[in-house]
């Protein structure tokens, strides 16, 4: 994670501590110059405070030092102590802008001198109301830095309860929040922020979406890591995006054990579906896994959409070989208008289930659209994997609400995961639009799925 710049921070100190003192009514030089609640200072500490003050406008840090430690050692009262802390806070952060953050040693030291004199603006009763805020966000961040996430998470409450507003404090409070080990609370936090964001006419920045899926996926939670895909894919759609997605959640990981051929080629129909087949070696794999499956139509046609983009090398031995081998089968196998009929005469829809895959393979999807559901009215078929792939063919053919329903009607996981993919490219709008035209099947294919 990116941690936030010691030199804004240091910058951000200079204006506050030191516009603070700059203008507190208690170092004016005479009565006529002073308006409203005046602090309680001896005249010891007021002497060294403008002198401070006047050496830190003049970046004299040497200078400064040694009256701001006067005004430290003088100090008796709360008001005293808090205009010697920020004139100390405002000379830490000068002098940590000179020696810059040149190493991971710097930072560390600008941080740990910058604590102490935050630690005690924010709890001196003298401290304005109005600077609370401020000075606790600044801890938090340095907090943060630290990697000490529970007590930046207690810095940035406190700031917010002091009223801060900085477009900057929600998120920190999220990622302060996962950090400290509530990646749950974390994300439910931050999808109130993209909420509000969509509310107010905006789309939240991708970086979020991301993050939130990246440390949900440690934690093993496929049902809440699933619905941030979804948000992802849905406000950043793109086909870097949806590969992205398919491979992460569907090809690696815990998720990928639980994926056996016909649910990895339903992901691939889908990364066909999104244009987010990246090179040769996705469709190599996405044909042989068709192959094994007793689909060679749509080995084919996979290979020659592979090669016709350019995915494919023309002279891919590996391509030209599944090709022929391919070709061969549906060359052998009985056509597709015989086990047509043989489906629609068994008493049981297996026969019809698996000839309805084979029309999905070759683009015929009213064939197999008619098919499945004759499947599903005969039964003694896999209801789940059935229903996965009507939707499928109704989504190719451009009916979402069909889709949609078949969807719906999956139950377990992780063909419920498949699908929730699948209406998520449906409901980004683009699934009818961007549908293979129905084609049907010319030759005839295998039929076993």
């Amino acid at each position: 994670m990116v941690k936030i710049s010691k030199a804004a921070l240091a910058a951000a100190l200079v204006m506050t501590a030191g516009g603070l003192v700059a203008t507190a009514p208690a170092l004016a030089k005479d009565k006529k110059e002073q308006q409203g609640p005046q602090l309680k200072l001896s005249d010891a500490v007021r002497k060294a405070a403008v002198a401070a003050q006047t050496a830190l406008q003049a970046k004299d840090y040497a200078t400064a030092q040694t009256n701001v430690d006067a005004v430290l050692a003088a100090a008796t009262n709360d008001d005293e102590r808090y205009i010697g802390q920020a004139l100390k806070l405002s000379l830490i952060a000068g002098q940590s802008q000179v020696e810059g953050a040149a190493d991971a040693a710097a930072n560390a030291r600008h941080d740990a001198a910058l604590a102490a004199p935050l630690d005690a603006l924010i709890t001196n009763p003298s401290t304005p109301p109005a600077e609370i805020g401020n000075y606790a966000y600044m801890r938090g961040s340095i907090a943060f830095n630290q990697q000490k996430y529970t007590d930046a998470l207690t810095y940035y409450q406190k700031a917010q309860a002091a009223g801060f507003t900085n477009q900057d404090l929600p998120l920190q409070m999220v990622k302060a929040k996962v950090e400290s080990g509530d990646v749950a609370g974390g994300a439910a936090q931050l999808g109130q922020l993209v909420d509000q964001e969509k509310a107010a006419g905006r789309t939240a920045p991708e970086s979020w979406y991301r993050y939130a899926i990246g440390k949900l996926y440690k934690t093993n939670d496929n049902a809440t890591t699933l619905q941030w895909v979804q948000r992802w894919l849905t406000a950043y759609p793109s086909s870097k995006n949806w590969r992205d997605a398919i491979i992460v959640f569907g090809f690696q990981g815990p998720t990928a054990a639980r994926m056996g051929k016909p649910e990895r080629v339903d992901l691939f129909r889908l990364m066909r579906a999104t244009k987010s087949l990246a090179d040769q070696s996705d469709y190599l794999e996405y044909a042989a896994l068709t192959f094994d499956l007793g689909l060679p139509n749509e080995t084919k046609t996979v290979l020659a959409e592979g090669t016709s983009a350019g995915k494919i090398a023309s002279g891919s031995a590996d391509a030209s070989a599944l090709a022929k081998t391919a070709q061969d089968v549906i060359s052998r196998d009985e056509s597709l208008t015989s086990l047509t009929t043989k489906a629609k005469a068994r008493a049981d829809g297996k026969l019809a289930a698996q000839t309805a895959d084979a029309y999905l393979g070759g683009g015929d999807y009213q064939q197999a659209i008619d098919l499945y559901r004759l499947a599903l009215e005969k039964g003694s078929v896999d209801t789940d994997g059935v229903n996965t792939h009507l939707g499928i063919a109704l989504a190719l053919a451009g009916d979402k609400a069909g889709a949609t329903t078949a969807f719906d009607a999956v139950t377990s996981a992780p063909r419920t995961e498949i699908a929730a993919l699948w209406k998520t490219w449906l409901a980004t709008g683009t699934g009818a639009a961007t549908a293979a035209a129905a084609a049907p099947a010319a030759a005839p294919a295998a039929a076993a799925q």
